[in-house]
């Protein structure tokens, strides 16, 4: 038998599919399949579910997305009701793409628990301030730092200095273009623990899986101490994905989750979806952008224009 260690009792399981997912089909699902999601993270367990962005329609054209890009009210309660359940709903905001005062409820009047901001290093002072809005307003509040791989590490710690001392209950290290290896992914909890626990902030971990490492990284950060995970049901998500929900639950062996529910969609909803031709998950483009730090949206387009000639492929993405 396997020797693994109890799930700490503070880990929490936060499943991303319907946002980080959204992003490969326009947030186009087939009709039930949020409601087949959040009936089966319930019985899993899951503590947090994600519906999608909550992003102004006044920047996007309504006509071009499904409803989870926008997370309207009425969407989320037309899925969950009341949610009379322990499972907390999310939303994702980036800095600058929702009108705060029109499109943000008070508290209690959403059925929404949690706003997770998306920033960059370079926004931290705006996020900041998105943040006090959002705790105003009554909500758990996270705060995702994108593209730090991208960074000065002074930088970072400036920023994460700077969101640790806001209201943020949570604060996310994110492998945007899935190119840290676990070593990495370790020096990073380290340094933004250092910060965040001294205000009293929990820790988060949000990793792609373009070298095959998202499992890999999440495990590392769980080592290293950070409660919330996110995952996403068979990996869904932009490009190569993430970690996949069902490898997470079965690793953490906790009588919290079950597995179950989460095969069972597997089989009933992500399985018809990619016999239906979305398109996610590991592939050659992928491990090379990763490898090389690279935005994901470069193997994107190399897939979409049905290229296969990768060492040409190599050659533009390391000479730009």
């Amino acid at each position: 038998m396997i020797n693994v260690e109890p799930c700490r009792k503070d880990i929490k399981v936060v499943d991303a599919t319907l946002r980080d997912g959204g992003i490969v089909n326009n947030f186009y699902f087939p009709q039930g399949f949020a409601a087949a999601l959040y009936a089966a993270n319930v019985q899993a367990g899951v503590d947090i579910m994600e519906f999608g962005y909550k992003v102004s329609k006044k920047l996007f054209d309504v006509t071009k997305f499904g409803e989870w890009k926008f997370c309207q009210e009425g969407s989320i309660r037309a899925v969950v009701g009341e949610n009379k359940t322990d499972m907390k709903i999310a939303v994702m905001s980036d800095v600058g793409r929702v009108d705060l005062k029109t499109e943000v409820l008070p508290k209690d009047r959403s059925v929404i628990d949690m706003y997770r901001i998306a920033t960059y290093v370079r926004q931290t002072d705006e996020a900041v301030q998105m943040i006090g809005y959002c705790h105003d307003m009554g909500y758990l509040t996270s705060c995702n730092i994108m593209a730090v791989s991208h960074e000065d590490i002074a930088d970072v710690k400036a920023s994460v200095q700077k969101i640790a001392q806001s209201p943020v209950d949570i604060i996310y290290i994110v492998d945007s273009f899935g190119s840290l290896y676990p070593a990495d992914m370790s020096r990073l909890c380290d340094m933004y623990g250092e910060i965040a626990y001294k205000y009293g902030k929990q820790l988060g971990v949000h990793a792609h899986n373009n070298q095959q490492l998202a499992f890999a990284n999440t495990i590392t950060a769980i080592d290293r101490g950070v409660n919330y995970l996110d995952a996403t049901v068979s990996g869904m998500g932009r490009g190569a994905g993430n970690c996949f929900s069902e490898a997470l639950i079965g690793y953490l062996r906790s009588p919290r989750y079950n597995i179950n529910p989460i095969l069972r969609f597997v089989r009933e909803h992500m399985l018809p979806l990619k016999r239906s031709g979305v398109v996610w998950g590991y592939d050659t483009p992928y491990l090379l952008t990763g490898l090389n730090d690279v935005h994901p949206y470069a193997a994107i387009d190399f897939e979409k224009a049905g290229r296969e000639d990768y060492e040409n492929f190599l050659t533009e993405i390391t000479n730009k």
